[in-house]
């Protein structure tokens, strides 16, 4: 009898501490709740960051990877940079611009190249110099990095309007609009090298942003290098 009145006791004393709160049931049912909205609050930061990530990355950053020596010495292969999408919103690539860009023979890709030609320009190569128009003055190409003595005359380039020519600073090793007719064709794109020049010139809607920073291995801003 003494033992069924202690079993009773206790099951009064338990129940009168879960009504006053202060029994282990409720507490851990308060750290549960309390696990449950810290490991919220942490899916809403990681839910907001991954929001703005897309947001920068497809509005206003472009990334890139440099994948050959093309632009040295600039920018150098492995490079990782960020090009501004919004740069020409408001105003139109100008001549040197460093810009990402499709490529116009396969655009899943992108290159980065300098702007030398503008829409409506007549661009020529005479002897490793580049003339616009009927300049008798040949452009100051100070970034190119070695004498171009490759692929270095004999192109007259009619840049469409709305488009852009574009060629890299290394002269010598760089896959640019000298030979983007030629890939053309032998990608069966085109019936010739000829039918292939509308493949030499980047259109405005396919330049992916103006190329501002590097940020591996080590951070340069381009702007101060780009002419």
């Amino acid at each position: 009898m003494k033992q069924k009145r202690n079993q009773k006791l206790n099951e009064k004393l338990k129940n009168e501490e879960m009504m006053n709160g202060t029994g282990r049931e409720p507490e851990a049912e308060e750290e549960k709740i309390s696990l449950w909205k810290e490991l919220l609050s942490w899916v809403e930061i990681i839910v907001a960051a991954v929001l703005i990530s897309l947001f920068l990355t497809k509005v206003v950053l472009v990334n890139a990877l440099v994948p050959s020596s093309s632009m040295e010495t600039l920018i150098s292969p492995g490079d990782r940079l960020f090009g501004n999408r919004l740069a020409y919103k408001f105003g139109d690539p100008e001549r040197f611009d460093v810009v990402i860009f499709k490529y116009p023979v396969d655009e899943e890709e992108n290159y980065i190249k300098r702007i030398i030609g503008l829409p409506g320009e007549t661009v020529t190569i005479e002897d490793a110099k580049i003339y616009i128009n009927d300049s008798e003055t040949p452009l100051e190409e100070n970034y190119l990095p070695e004498e171009w003595i490759i692929e270095n005359d004999g192109y007259v380039f009619e840049v469409p309007e709305n488009c852009y020519l574009m060629l890299g600073d290394n002269r010598n090793v760089s896959e640019d609009a000298r030979y983007w007719a030629e890939e053309a064709y032998a990608n069966d794109l085109a019936d010739s090298v000829e039918d292939g020049a509308s493949y030499t010139y980047v259109s405005r809607d396919k330049i992916l942003g103006k190329a501002v920073f590097t940020y591996w291995p080590h951070f340069q801003l381009l702007s101060d290098y780009q002419e």
